[in-house]
């Protein structure tokens, strides 16, 4: 997919839809206990937060599922949209809900500590825990 075609999404059942500002070409998974329950396994995600402009808008429910962050899914279908931290509005997509998924690569893991036994990747990805992420994105002193 060229830089410059817009990447789009949609739900199982096509009430939701959406158009990518950005193009994204990264993918990653999440373990964390939130996310394997509620994608029944590890979150695939576009990498990076993402603006998209949704249709359908109104079949979205958000779930606050922390202090500090929301999941939207299609209150028709059920369909895992994407993942919000409130406080800055990032909004991480479902990269299953991506029409063509040919262009990504697979490059990170979170939360690598708390995935499972039972499953692993044969990708070589950057490998972070969950206390590396907070770091991450937690405020700097003078923020």
């Amino acid at each position: 997919m060229s830089d410059s075609a817009k990447q789009t999404g949609r739900c199982l059942c096509g009430k939701v839809t959406y158009k990518l500002a950005e193009p994204v070409h990264e993918a990653g998974a999440c373990h964390c206990d939130s996310c394997r329950r509620w994608a029944s396994g590890p979150f695939m995600a576009l990498g990076g937060a993402h603006k998209a402009a949704f249709e359908g808008e109104e079949h979205i429910v958000n779930y606050r599922s922390s202090e500090w962050a929301e999941r939207g899914f299609c209150g028709s279908c059920g369909t895992n949209i994407y993942y919000r931290l409130i406080s800055s509005g990032q909004t991480i997509m479902s990269a299953g809900t991506l029409d063509d998924q040919s262009g990504l690569t697979f490059t990170d893991q979170v939360f690598i500590e708390e995935k499972p036994d039972y499953y692993s990747f044969a990708n070589e990805t950057k490998n972070m825990t969950g206390e590396e992420l907070f770091a991450m994105y937690a405020p700097k002193d003078g923020d």
